[in-house]
């Protein structure tokens, strides 16, 4: 039996545990650091990176962090196909946010999105800012 003046001086319920879960432990990158630091190819890293975040969206939320393919339509423009990105802005034609492999905004248009955003978590956005799994490319 729940003893219930423990739960008035407790009164921390599951959902507050999922959320704090979500947000501080349950890294699914910790786990891949050490397999994500021993390639070499980008495009290998982001499949394995792909594979172990699982969560998608199709349309971001701002002050939420991704990373997805994305491939730049613009002529003669150097691009990163791995964007990890924290979104600020959602508009008609795409989103901003900051782009962690440059160090800078960046805007993206969802006409050159290559599918769906994986969700990275705020206990995971350092991990994957230390793994080189940016491609950059140029347009031609």
């Amino acid at each position: 039996m729940v003893d219930r003046h423990l739960w008035k001086e407790n009164p921390f319920d599951e959902e507050y545990f999922e959320q704090y879960s979500q947000q501080v432990g349950d890294n699914r990158i910790e786990p891949i650091m050490e397999e994500l630091k021993e390639m070499s190819d980008p495009e290998d890293m982001m499949l394995l990176i792909m594979d172990t975040l699982k969560d998608t969206e199709v349309v971001p939320d701002a002050g939420q962090y991704y990373t997805f393919l994305y491939t730049a339509k613009t002529p003669r423009l150097t691009y990163d196909q791995h964007p990890l990105v924290a979104v600020t802005d959602i508009e008609r034609w795409g989103f901003k946010g900051i782009n962690y492999h440059w160090g800078k905004f960046r805007n993206y248009t969802w006409e050159e999105l290559g599918g769906v955003l994986y969700v990275v978590r705020p206990s995971e956005i350092n991990d994957l800012r230390n793994v080189s799994y940016a491609y950059f490319l140029r347009t031609l």
